[in-house]
């Protein structure tokens, strides 16, 4: 079995270099040989670009935009009334991902809207979703891309955010029915259990996990910056 390699979340690691450049730098230097960047957004893709070349990393993922952080947005995917937004984020998503040499985007959900009843909207989110996911597809298939979704823990990490586990992960990717949509794991729950059944559909599975296969260590095991969103990337 190849041994493990792990790609450094900048966005969260090396919080105190100010950059994101100066943060992948830093993951260069570290060992690291791919990174993966939340929202890249705020730097020019060229200098990030750079700062990958220079450090001997490859970029293997970004998120799509959050949308309106002030107003509580952490994507925009599932979120009713917000398409046009996720679509314009999407486009600049890829247009950075062209730019970065980055082969996969996380095609951010979002939330519950503030005050919604998750189970009274989550019929009209999961709709809202799978349009956005099958627009998206056909957007990234244009250009080799990868879309991946993540669930992400409502126990601890984000009480809102729509996409919460696996299964439901899973369900809304055999409806959408697109092979360039494949499954970003967290490490919750029976990992053992979830990897045997998910496998078919994380990111490259059936390939021996030769691309990323984010397994995410949620925030309540997160024992020190050097695990804090680290993901593997399995080959």
């Amino acid at each position: 079995m190849a041994p493990l390699r792990f790609s450094a979340n900048v966005s969260w690691l090396f919080p105190e270099l100010a950059s994101l450049p100066a943060r992948l730098r830093a993951a260069g230097s570290s060992g690291f040989q791919a990174a993966e960047i939340g929202w890249p957004y705020a730097e020019p893709p060229e200098a990030l670009a750079r700062a990958a070349r220079e450090a001997g990393l490859q970029l293997v993922l970004i998120n799509t935009p959050p949308g309106d952080r002030e107003k509580g947005e952490m994507g925009l995917g599932a979120v009713p009334g917000r398409q046009a937004a996720f679509r314009e984020g999407l486009e600049q998503a890829v247009l950075y991902a062209k730019a970065l040499g980055c082969p996969r985007i996380h095609l951010m959900a979002g939330r519950v809207p503030q005050g919604a009843d998750r189970a009274a909207v989550r019929g009209e989110m999961e709709t809202v979703f799978l349009e956005n996911l099958r627009h998206a597809a056909g957007v990234l298939a244009q250009e080799n891309l990868v879309g991946l979704l993540e669930p992400i823990n409502t126990r601890v990490t984000d009480p809102r955010y729509f996409l919460d586990t696996p299964q439901q992960a899973a369900a809304i990717l055999q409806k959408a029915g697109r092979p360039n949509l494949q499954l970003q794991m967290i490490m919750d729950g029976n990992l053992t259990e979830n990897i045997r059944q998910f496998l078919p559909i994380v990111a490259a599975g059936r390939r021996r996990l030769q691309r990323l296969c984010g397994l995410r260590v949620p925030a309540s095991r997160r024992h020190g910056r050097g695990l804090e969103l680290a993901a593997f990337v399995l080959g």
